[in-house]
């Protein structure tokens, strides 16, 4: 049955992974996700899962893979420098398709950087920060409640396509508290393995085998057009978005995660004093949704589009690129762990406009 809490954002991506099925956790701590492993480490024996501190963030992904290769519904979660470390990990998992679910609550950097909120991961995120050509599902959560409904349905997902699932947030989105609903627990005691999973059952000529080594190039070529076939689907069917107040936009405000909840009241206040704003929100990084910006950049009455961003500008290139020259594109953000507000928004876009 479903539940109302009051709950840190970091806490309820914990529950919310529990009840959607996660039984395996395999984390090294970092601030500022901790209370996500720590959470995991007292909750995990009360459903019959496994959780494991790891020696270090490469050895969590790798255990990851392990798990999830032989059909666990398996989850890691750090924070940026700690991502970084997981690339190789994530790009073998990415190749072997084996589904897994990654949270990633960033930081401030480069380097160690600093422990407030930033958004500075989004190429190594929608990029595909280790090697070769992958990707990832994607999504930019600007809620505490909508960390729990992703979170529940993101080992599904994870499973349907067989791929890795990131959680990009931030410090502000994993420390807030807010009111959410929690769903019930899914029950898959009666659900088979599946029929991938190298879970020990068949042998010889029918064992199966998880694998991202293929030495012949016709056959890694073929795996490669396999993978993007994939993300192809991707696009088609699990591409998300909000809009807010865009049918008679001047100017259209795009942020992600929590920085959009700050561009939300910056439309409402633009608003207020004359300036006709709206504001759209992806909530799928990848995969991207570039054919709603191109849509809007067609409209008449759109005059431009200004990225709103906890970094230097990496979003903003995904938004060029889907505006595809036909109105400007504009960048506002800040860096190092600062946040702008609802006023600095505001003040940026009735500036620019004179």
């Amino acid at each position: 049955m479903e539940e109302k809490k009051l709950l840190k954002g970091n806490e309820a991506i914990a529950e919310a992974a529990i009840r959607g099925g996660c039984r395996a956790f395999f984390g090294y701590p970092i601030t500022p996700q901790n209370e996500i492993p720590e959470y995991m480490s007292f909750r995990m024996p009360e459903v019959g899962g496994v959780f494991i501190q790891s020696e270090s963030e490469v050895s969590a992904i790798n255990m990851v893979y392990g798990a999830g290769g032989a059909g666990a519904r398996a989850m890691t979660s750090s924070s940026s420098p700690g991502i970084s470390l997981k690339q190789e990990g994530i790009s073998y998992i990415a190749g072997a398709e084996i589904p897994c679910v990654i949270v990633n609550m960033v930081r401030s950097g480069p380097g160690l950087g600093g422990i407030q909120p930033a958004q500075c991961d989004y190429f190594q995120s929608v990029k595909g920060g280790g090697h070769g050509d992958y990707k990832m599902l994607v999504y930019g959560p600007n809620s505490v409640q909508e960390c729990v409904d992703i979170m529940y349905t993101a080992f599904d997902k994870a499973f349907e396509y067989r791929m890795p699932i990131m959680i990009l947030g931030d410090g502000m989105l994993g420390q807030i508290m807010e009111a959410v609903t929690l769903p019930p627990m899914k029950d898959f005691s009666n659900v088979p393995n599946a029929e991938w999973a190298t879970d020990g059952t068949r042998y010889g000529a029918d064992r199966r085998v998880v694998n991202s080594l293929y030495i012949q190039p016709d056959d890694l070529e073929a795996m490669n057009h396999k993978l993007f076939a994939k993300y192809d689907v991707l696009a088609e069917k699990e591409c998300r978005y909000e809009e807010y107040l865009c049918d008679d936009a001047d100017v259209i405000i795009t942020a992600y995660g929590t920085v959009a909840r700050i561009a939300k009241s910056a439309v409402d206040m633009l608003r207020a004093s004359g300036v006709k704003a709206g504001l759209l929100r992806p909530i799928t990084l990848f995969p991207f949704p570039c054919d709603r910006f191109a849509r809007l950049a067609a409209m008449p009455n759109v005059k431009k589009f200004v990225s709103v961003e906890l970094s230097m500008g990496q979003m903003v290139e995904d938004v060029r690129l889907s505006v595809n020259g036909m109105k400007p594109v504009e960048f506002y953000g800040r860096c190092g762990g600062n946040v702008m507000t609802s006023e600095d928004i505001a003040e940026y876009i009735t500036k620019e406009g004179k």
